[in-house]
């Protein structure tokens, strides 16, 4: 019979909230309860009755709490079948049964995130837990497993609903959960100790998902493994979609380079920035950014690093996008851009990046360091004879975040802080240069006095030539090539200033 009637629980939780209203269930229910240390002084202190588990083993919690319940008397009486032979030796060594077993754990990714102490972090790795976890979870034909407090909820209804029984849908249910709980637990554990990656072993996990209308098209499925709260507040518009989050991910990647300057603006499109500008004023970096593809920006994702005022969200309110990200809109703009529901408003909360990145690739996964690095004027080797120019300076750093963020090979013109034209996802360089140069001029912009960026280097000296015919006065790129000497020789002949940085910024 899949349906099992509740005699007994055992209730041992760190976390505390939330689970009144069960233990005064179980005991409006007659099901008696067996606990330790803070929380039966918890369940005490309710008003109901309650046995201590050391009550049952005869041994008290020893070692500083390490040892409370690892004792066959009460693994026993999780662990037994509910059949005569396991049966039967319950009662020749006089062990209950358990029929529900209530547990969290240790907060050990809090700890971890709070201090650096080991021996505090190391007291926080729950093994009475865990087990517990694990050995209902195991019996989970005849015992039911409360793993979090996430699933207080659950076990509340589950017992109100079944007056004290459980199913056996339910209690597989249960299981499920408790076995994601315990594997992420241990994730943790192994990451914390594999801090500097010294085993060679592919373990993360993301306790919670989002399941989205669809992947990158309709006929694929799609989930988010994440938590959108912990960075951003959406504050109107319809659900994110898989091509939305990806979108969203590269626009919080140029932005956080330029989180901190004056007002900047970008706009993307399947993750390429087609317009980015910095100005004093958000409204002019808008309407710049717009400037530099128009065409392009029409669906596409919007993100800034200050705070939305009327005078933006009138302007920005004048085309389609799907997504607007900023630090904050301000109230009157709020209501403005809210009164189109389907257009996809987010507050960034964080401009977070994570450490590591990796992605599915033939049978296995690639993992690599996030590409964090972003070169500051002291990075900046100049290596021809003409010396760059201040304001050069300035354009050719605003170029390089540019060209980092876009797919490889690229190329990117700029000028007084404003994208005028890139060439990106290219088979070749010269094709990326060309690509951008018909797109600054397809939009009116001169290239006089710009200046060009570039991933990766030269292998020949044709770009620099290509730049120099169309205006282009000083040139930023990694360097490297075995004929460097030939793209500076040019540039050295032509009066054009060039710098290297000695970082390639290739992005795939």
């Amino acid at each position: 019979m899949s349906a099992k009637k509740l005699k007994s629980a055992l209730i041992s939780v760190f976390y505390k909230d939330g689970l009144e209203p069960i233990v005064r269930e179980l005991d409006q229910l007659g099901v008696k309860i067996y606990s330790t240390g803070g929380t039966q002084a918890f369940i005490e202190g309710l008003g109901i009755e309650v046995t201590a588990v050391e009550d049952i083993t005869s041994y008290p919690s020893i070692l500083d709490g390490r040892v409370k319940t690892l004792h066959p008397k009460v693994f026993g009486g999780i662990l037994a079948r509910r059949e005569p032979a396991h049966l039967s030796q319950l009662t020749d060594y006089e062990i209950p049964e358990i029929d529900l077993v209530i547990v969290d754990l240790y907060p050990f990714e809090e700890t971890v995130a709070n201090t650096k102490d080991e021996d505090t972090i190391i007291e926080k790795i729950d093994i009475g837990g865990i087990a517990l976890i694990r050995a209902t979870a195991k019996n989970y034909k005849d015992v039911a497993v409360v793993p979090s407090r996430n699933e207080y909820d659950y076990i509340l209804n589950v017992l109100k609903d079944g007056k004290g029984s459980t199913s056996l849908e339910q209690r597989k249910h249960l299981a499920r959960k408790a076995f994601g709980v315990s594997s992420h637990y241990d994730t943790a554990i192994f990451k914390h100790f594999n801090g500097a990656g010294e085993e060679q072993t592919f373990k993360h996990s993301i306790p919670t998902a989002q399941v989205l209308r669809y992947g990158e098209n309709p006929h694929q499925a799609g989930t988010f493994y994440g938590n959108m709260d912990d960075m951003f507040d959406t504050l109107g518009g319809k659900a994110l979609s898989y091509n939305n989050l990806v979108d969203v991910d590269a626009a919080v990647g140029i932005m956080r380079e330029l989180a901190d300057g004056e007002p900047a603006f970008a706009i993307l499109k399947h993750t390429n920035a087609c317009g980015v500008a910095i100005r004093p004023k958000l409204v002019q970096a808008w309407k710049d950014a717009l400037a530099g593809d128009p065409v392009s920006a029409f669906g596409g994702i919007l993100i800034a690093n200050k705070t939305i005022d009327l005078a933006t969200a009138q302007e920005i309110d004048k085309i389609f996008y799907e997504v607007l990200i900023a630090p904050d809109f301000e109230k009157d703009a709020l209501e403005l851009l809210s009164k189109k529901k389907k257009r996809i408003l987010l507050r960034i909360k964080d401009w977070y990046a994570a450490p590591k990145m990796f992605k599915s690739l033939l049978n296995g996964v690639i993992e690599q360091d996030t590409d964090l690095k972003m070169e500051k004027p002291a990075d900046l080797d100049t290596v021809t004879k003409k010396q760059p120019s201040v304001k050069e300076i300035s354009d050719m750093l605003f170029a390089n975040v540019c060209v980092k963020h876009l797919k490889s090979n690229t190329i990117v013109l700029a000028r007084d802080n404003q994208l005028l034209g890139m060439g990106c996802g290219q088979t070749s360089r010269v094709d990326a240069l060309k690509q951008a140069i018909t797109k600054a001029k397809a939009f009116g912009f001169e290239l006089e006095g710009a200046v060009m960026a570039s991933d990766a280097f030269f292998p020949f000296p044709d770009c620099v030539e290509i730049a120099k015919e169309a205006g282009i006065t000083a040139v930023i790129q990694p360097g490297g090539s075995i004929r460097d000497q030939d793209s500076i020789d040019y540039c050295d002949a032509n009066d054009m200033s060039m710098v290297v940085t000695g970082t390639r910024h290739f992005k795939h």
